[in-house]
């Protein structure tokens, strides 16, 4: 798949085609609907199939201060878009200046002049242009005078209501990864380069591989169970993300212990996929009590991840 970024022009086979346009943190069900809506036209019709996202997040452009929120970094949500079947995306680059464009400058700059866009597919709720003064009709009509198709896919619903990023992280901070699962279609991932630490889980017999939380959304905090990708080898373990009661200062960090590894991890990028949620955090009654209690969440996790094989084999 073509990643194109920064303004970069859009090669000329990739122009003519049909783009997904939308933020897509977390790339659901919902979004799937809408980039297969795209791959599909684009597939009947023999031209390109590309989306069209922005970076920062238009609400982390507006809303710096904003607590973290994100499901995806944009390097993930590329990689997820490139396995399922698109040609290239274009990275829109989400600033002060491209915030204050008209929604005709938009759509004649951006997905006209630039991207070469013959069609656009979007969710219901897509908007653009400054303070967000265009909608979906307005691209329709404004894309006709372009020479561009615009067309609307509904939202995507199950017996819990709407599928939405919104609903995921709300789930995430309830402890329900699974749940959060079944709407993104695989577990909610944290990526990060692997940092050094305290060490403390060495002493105890138990190393841990820690990274930092970076921009994404905080679940609820706690032990879980996880299966980590390294260099796109899947391992299974356990996991503390919180704040680390028993160490002082308390430090936010996802702590995860990889069961059946010996291999030196610092500073490899490693994808930690949360399947579990085991328990909340605990102060424990000093290091012994630690070292039993980590013992029993290693056995808890790998009961965890059995059935949740068991349940994604069947």
């Amino acid at each position: 798949m073509e990643r194109i970024s920064g303004g970069a022009a859009v090669p000329a086979a990739l122009r003519g085609g049909v783009v997904a346009l939308g933020n897509f943190d977390g790339f659901h069900r919902g979004h799937q609907a809408v980039v297969g809506a795209a791959l599909s036209s684009a597939r009947d019709t023999g031209c390109p199939a590309l989306v069209a996202t922005f970076a920062p997040h238009p609400a982390r452009h507006f809303r710096p201060d904003a607590p973290p929120f994100a499901l995806t970094t944009t390097d993930q949500k590329l990689d997820l878009f490139e396995a399922f079947g698109i040609d290239a995306t274009v990275v829109l680059p989400f600033d002060a200046a491209f915030a204050a464009l008209s929604g005709e400058a938009f759509v004649t700059q951006w997905l006209g002049a630039d991207i070469g866009a013959a069609a656009v597919v979007s969710g219901a709720d897509f908007t653009f242009g400054v303070k967000r003064s265009c909608d979906t009709a307005a691209l329709a009509t404004i894309g006709a005078m372009q020479g561009i198709d615009a067309r609307v896919v509904g939202a995507v619903a199950d017996a819990g209501g709407t599928i939405s990023s919104t609903r995921i992280r709300d789930l995430l901070r309830a402890a329900d990864p699974a749940a959060a699962a079944g709407l993104l279609t695989r577990p909610f991932t944290i990526r990060g380069a692997v940092e050094h630490g305290a060490k403390l889980g060495r002493t105890l017999g138990f190393p841990t591989a820690n990274v930092v939380l970076g921009d994404y959304l905080r679940p609820a905090y706690g032990v879980y169970a996880v299966r980590v990708s390294v260099d796109g080898v899947w391992v299974d373990g356990v996991a503390n993300l919180g704040i680390r009661p028993m160490i002082e200062p308390p430090l936010e960090l996802l702590e995860v212990h990889l069961f059946d590894w010996a291999d030196d991890l610092y500073g490899r990028t490693i994808d930690v996929a949360l399947v579990a949620f085991l328990r909340p955090e605990w102060k424990l009654d000093g290091l012994d009590a630690l070292k039993r209690q980590i013992g029993r969440d290693g056995d808890a996790a790998r009961a965890a991840l059995a059935i949740a094989g068991k349940r994604d084999a069947g």
